[in-house]
């Protein structure tokens, strides 16, 4: 009796365990299964250059790139106090209502949001606020919302895009590391309870193809182990996104997955738009039986976009084209015009830098009157409804009218080799 007893119980506990899953996207083998049980392609965007800034979406080419050399440039130009002001209506600006809607819209099924930890070091701090309004908006339009860690403590590139210090120190500095796995958890455990959200992707584009930088590829795995066995701690169910090292491309950094619900994604721009191009992504995906992701591409003309979106989905491969909106530009959902006298504002902040030119950047300071126009002209222009949608770029991505219900692909029949 007990015996029997114990196996109802395991068999209760199971079938718990699976209702509980399917509340949530989660993998089953190579495939995505949706929160109504059936299989899921990913089509989506990502919010990039939202709460992490980056100069070539503000046409700033030569000058400064990450969002703390850019959020100094506004403190140089209007004072700490109105910076403040500034950034505040910025991201509250930026990414609104009206854009959830306009991307569900045009047929994307998920957003991936880029974060910057300095958002989110206390459970009420203002990235919080701004990310549950994209849950919220997101579950209202039936779209899945993907937390990506653009700029991570210590940063994981050393490039412009983690604002940190020009080296890759989160895998060096266990300080930076604690610092990262404690976010994860307290990201897991404030949204362990959404379907909305469809996963976590603990590091965007880790360890660059720098000369040297390749010891770093050890570190990465381990360090993936850490941020998941944090998240699994307080979150069963949600995704784990892993990119590979050299901007989320070496996958020879992976041994066999660690956690049932694992998505391992890769980033191609460059690359030629064909079935050669995901060769290895193919053959990892077949050697270990799991859903693989195209999290970044684009910045491109639309027949590439469209191209290798047609291969991508050829293969089964769901993707997440970069980025949902910049200034002046066809590679992207939307775009803004440039305010009035942009220009003078981008020779200035072509300018060197240092102490020891401020005397000579005060004589080629524009007039305090057209800074301050400027810029109250660039927060009304990133307003959706000042906005305009690149509607090539669109049709290249999404090329048939989409319904409500998120879109479903029929399990590959042929392993590729």
């Amino acid at each position: 009796m007990k015996i029997a007893r114990l196996a109802l119980t395991l068999v209760a506990f199971t079938a718990l365990s699976a209702a509980a899953q399917t509340r949530f996207v989660h993998t089953d083998g190579r495939n995505l299964i949706d929160t109504h049980g059936k299989l899921l392609l990913l089509r989506g965007t990502s919010l990039g250059n939202w709460m992490v800034p980056e100069g070539y979406m503000w046409r700033l080419e030569g000058g400064p790139q990450s969002p703390t050399e850019i959020e100094r440039l506004i403190t140089e130009l209007i004072g700490p106090t109105r910076a403040a002001a500034f950034w505040q209506q910025y991201r509250d600006t930026y990414i609104t209502q009206a854009d959830i809607h306009a991307i569900h819209a045009q047929g994307f099924n998920v957003v991936r949001v880029p974060l910057h930890w300095k958002f989110f070091q206390t459970d009420n701090a203002e990235g919080f606020r701004l990310l549950d309004r994209v849950v919220n908006w997101s579950r209202a339009e039936g779209l899945y919302v993907v937390l990506d860690l653009h700029a991570a403590p210590g940063g994981q590139t050393g490039a412009n895009i983690d604002d940190g210090d020009g080296y890759p120190w989160l895998f060096r500095d266990e300080g930076a590391q604690q610092q990262t796995i404690a976010l994860w958890q307290r990201l897991a455990r404030h949204y362990a309870n959404s379907p909305t959200v469809l996963g976590y992707e603990p590091l965007n584009e880790p360890i660059p193809n720098y000369p040297g930088l390749e010891t770093l590829n050890p570190s990465l795995e381990p360090l993936y182990r850490r941020i998941a066995t944090a998240i699994r701690a307080v979150d069963k169910h949600h995704t784990i996104i892993l990119g590979g090292a050299q901007w989320d491309n070496n996958f020879d950094v992976f041994g066999p997955p660690f956690d049932p619900n694992l998505i391992y994604t890769f980033h191609r721009y460059t690359a030629p738009p064909t079935q050669e191009t995901l060769t290895k992504y193919l053959a990892f995906r077949d050697r270990y039986n799991v859903p693989i992701w195209l999290g970044e591409s684009g910045e491109n003309v639309d027949t590439w976009i469209a191209t290798f979106r047609t291969v991508l989905e050829a293969n089964n491969i769901g993707w997440c084209f970069w980025p949902y909106k910049k200034m002046q530009a066809t590679s992207a959902v939307a775009t803004f015009v440039p305010p009035p006298n942009w220009d003078a504002i981008v020779t200035f902040a072509k300018l060197p830098r240092t102490m020891a030119d401020v005397k000579s950047r005060q004589h080629q300071r524009p007039p305090q009157p057209l800074i301050e126009a400027t810029l109250a002209a660039l927060l009304t222009n990133i307003r959706f409804a000042e906005s305009n949608l690149n509607p090539g770029y669109i049709h290249a991505l999404i090329p048939q009218p989409q319904t409500s219900t998120p879109p479903s692909l029929a399990p590959q029949q042929t392993p590729h080799s």
